[in-house]
């Protein structure tokens, strides 16, 4: 059974940055992609970004403000997210695709103006 536990969210003002964290447990290989998601308020859930062993994808909407890591020991996954825009405020999600894809239950990241 493969679990997600998302952390680091919070408020923050415009400007400004946060680190996410999404610590697993469960059977979790290198190769099986991990993602970060964000869900606005009202809004389709949205990609944001995504890491194997051998790649690392970004979304445009945050691709210069946004990095994605993750420790390949734990697989512990982690999103920099610097120079935030209210337009970020969301809650956000990381996933991870192991046959089926399995959800944490996402931190609330909210960019005042």
């Amino acid at each position: 059974q493969v679990r997600l536990v998302e952390s680091g969210g919070g408020l923050v003002q415009t400007g400004g940055s946060l680190i996410l964290s999404c610590a697993t447990s469960g059977t979790i290989s290198s190769a099986n992609r991990m993602s970060w998601f964000r869900q606005a308020q009202g809004k389709s859930r949205e990609y944001v970004a995504s890491i194997t062993k051998s790649d690392t994808n970004v979304a445009d909407s945050v691709r210069g403000r946004f990095t994605i890591s993750r420790d390949f020991a734990t697989n512990t996954l982690y999103l920099q997210m610097n120079n935030l825009r209210p337009e970020d405020t969301a809650i956000y999600y990381c996933t991870v695709a192991v046959g089926e894809n399995y959800w944490g239950q996402g931190t609330q990241v909210t960019v005042s103006s």
